[in-house]
């Protein structure tokens, strides 16, 4: 069962370069007599001191030419990450490295690639005509000039009369393989370069710069393309362009109308309608139907982000192939669901589809995209808390809060469609006895205040054993009519950013609740954690107070402490047993970046077995134990099989857990080195 922001299912993601239809071809290696091969290669000296060497692999493309013949020629410099020259063919250096170049230009008055090195696939399920596609050039020689330094004789020529006033770009990937070495990520020892220029020798004045690689490492962390030899977009857009064409399907595979197709996939109004959408590649289906984008697939802004030359060639340049590419219903021969008119050229797009909107959810680009959540139109909601009273064991706390909306003026909370104060503690495991409480939520709606400001004593009362610091949150929202008695009217959730402060109960020193994850993090993907719970609690943060230690899953009898179903979500279909919460089941889920990569998510440390800081044990009376301990408990949200249970099992004593001695961030096993991504 999905839901609508469940993360892009991981199987898709990986496809997403599977389905990208070109040839990846690497020139024959030139002879070369083998010599004996150094001994510590480009050595570094290890911690034992026994000699090693330095992974990964840097290209860069020094210059290019095109002689009048059309002779294309590049100069490729490829180093280790320090710097070092690495040998080609693996002989004075660790590895062979295979490199496969591809040349293309941007015709004049043209805005995308065309390449001048293809190949032609034929149709494997079906009688569907051979396309010709941009492809990496196959059969050109290598010369080496000095140490990792090589010319590359393209043995595709331009074509007569080539034009040498615009734009060329010649593509490398750099491949370094070090199988005989060890197991290293696909992406690890690779390396892309574009290297731009205009044949006559005058300055480049024209590129193609829409999307960052940055922007796509949001979520993918990294982007992996073609079995991982392509790992920046800006070499994707030099073979996906309109020249390439899915032969089986015919569907083109120009990136703006693939990309957009496959991040919009289980909303597509073509799939909603029953059509898959898929390529066949390689001998199989890459079907992007199931795939769910973790924030609203509307958000152009997630990918097209400020940086590159062309970031707002969305909102400036807008097409029938890109817009068309998730409004996939739209004919725009005829004008169906086009409001009936039909658009024959690219050329008026911009006349109705403008770049500023006038109002919410107009024919602007930016108003037709409006997230209502996020409408400057909302009124907001601003909740400060500016001190808690009689906070001690025994006594009801009281607490006083102002309310105002984002231009200060106070707010009426009995008008409020949702207002609540939190309380749970202690803050070192959230709702754990004795010297806690379970969290307790109240609603102060109807404690009359003035100016915004209001003192509400609580029902609950802090337990008489309790010790140490506890918590108390506000959240509140409000349902908002945007644009009101038009036809465009709609009801927008109005939500404040909760608030928390942190008090001690007995004469201790304050202290927070630990923070593990940041909000940024998250939101690099998600945009807004606004989606969950009606959207009243966009902060991580806020999330740990319900989902602490104690809260279990009515259903399943499933734990839903932070820490545990954050990494089952996330993991999701990698799981060995469903992660089923409430009747959803999220083995559907995939996570789009790298999963051993804890940094995704994490604040420095804070996912090291001896930083855990938790101490109580976690309610999983649906797991292989009635309870678990913390540091497993975290670690078994991914690791989730009988085996690995066992394994916390056996490590754990009456005096508690032994993960530390082997897993610490000073061990021989700690998690950055068995999620060592290299």
């Amino acid at each position: 069962m999905k839901t609508r922001y469940a993360l892009a299912k991981s199987a898709a993601v990986l496809a997403i370069i599977l389905a990208f239809a070109v040839a990846a071809i690497s020139a024959p290696p030139a002879k070369r007599t083998p010599t004996k091969r150094a001994p510590n290669f480009n050595a570094v000296t290890s911690p034992d001191a026994a000699p090693t060497f330095r992974t990964g692999i840097v290209v860069k493309v020094k210059s290019a030419s095109i002689a009048a013949d059309g002779t294309i020629t590049a100069r490729a410099v490829i180093t280790d990450p320090a710097g070092a020259p690495l040998d080609r063919l693996g002989i004075d250096t660790a590895g062979t490295v295979a490199i496969s170049m591809i040349c293309a230009v941007i015709p004049a008055g043209k805005a995308q690639y065309t390449s001048y090195t293809t190949t032609t696939l034929a149709a494997t399920i079906n009688k569907n005509p051979s396309q010709i596609q941009a492809a990496n050039d196959s059969g050109g020689t290598f010369t080496q000039n000095g140490p990792g330094d090589y010319t590359y004789v393209f043995k595709t020529k331009a074509p007569t009369g080539f034009d040498k006033t615009v734009t060329h770009s010649i593509g490398v990937s750099a491949v370094r393989n070090l199988a005989e070495f060890g197991t290293f990520e696909e992406w690890a020892n690779v390396s892309n370069d574009v290297f731009t220029f205009v044949p006559d020798g005058s300055p480049v004045k024209v590129t193609r710069d829409v999307v960052a690689t940055k922007a796509c490492n949001g979520c993918h962390n990294p982007l992996i393309g073609h079995g991982g030899s392509r790992i920046k977009v800006e070499l994707c857009v030099m073979c996906h362009q309109p020249q390439t064409v899915n032969p089986d399907t015919q569907l083109t595979q120009d990136m703006p109308v693939l990309i957009h197709k496959i991040h919009m996939g289980s909303s597509l109004p073509s799939v909603k309608a029953g059509s898959p959408y898929r390529i066949w590649h390689r001998g199989a289906w890459s079907d992007f139907s199931e795939v769910t984008f973790p924030q609203r697939v509307a958000n152009c802004e997630a990918c097209h982000t400020k940086g590159p030359a062309q970031a707002n060639n969305y909102l400036t340049n807008p097409s029938r192939a890109a817009c068309g590419a998730c409004h996939d219903n739209v004919n725009f021969a005829t004008g169906e669901n086009h409001v009936s008119l039909p658009q024959v050229t690219d050329g008026q797009c911009k006349n109705c589809h403008t770049t500023e909107a006038a109002y919410d959810f107009d024919a602007s680009i930016p108003g037709a995209h409006q997230d209502p959540i996020r409408s400057a139109s909302l009124p907001g909601i601003v909740v400060a808390i500016q001190k808690i009273a009689n906070a001690t064991p025994g006594n009801a706390p009281v607490v006083t809060f102002k309310v105002t909306d984002k231009a200060g003026t106070p707010l009426d909370i009995s008008k409020l469609a949702s207002i609540r104060v939190i309380m749970v503690g202690p803050n070192v495991d959230l709702g754990v006895m004795p010297e806690g409480m379970a969290r307790v939520s109240e609603d102060p709606s109807k404690t009359a205040g003035a100016n915004g400001v209001y003192s509400y004593t609580m029902t609950a009362k802090i337990p008489a054993t309790s010790k140490g610091s506890f918590t108390v949150a506000i959240e509140a929202r409000n349902t908002v009519k945007l644009l009101a008695g038009t036809l465009k009217a709609r009801d927008a959730v109005d939500a404040a950013i909760p608030v928390q402060m942190a008090f001690a109960v007995d004469n201790s020193k304050v202290a927070a609740r630990r923070q593990v994850v940041s909000n940024d993090k998250c939101n690099a993907c998600h945009q807004s954690l606004g989606f969950i719970h009606g959207g009243g609690r966009p902060l991580a943060q806020e999330c740990t107070l319900c989902h602490n230690p104690t809260l279990v899953d009515g259903t399943s009898k499933t734990t839903v402490n932070f820490a545990t179903q954050i990494h089952s979500i996330h993991r999701g279909k990698d799981l060995a047993n469903p992660y089923v919460i409430a009747g959803v089941n999220y083995q559907d889920v995939g996570f789009p970046g790298d999963l051993k990569d804890c940094t995704t998510c994490h604040l420095p440390g804070t996912y090291q077995a001896d930083k855990v800081g938790a101490v109580a044990p976690v309610q999983t009376p649906g797991g292989f134990t009635p309870t678990t301990m913390p540091i497993a408990a975290a670690c078994l949200g991914c690791h989730d099989s009988k085996t690995a249970a066992s394994h916390a099992l056996a490590n754990t004593t009456a005096i508690g857990e032994a993960c530390a001695a082997c897993h610490g961030s000073s061990s021989e096993f700690s998690a950055d080195k068995v999620h060592s991504r290299k």
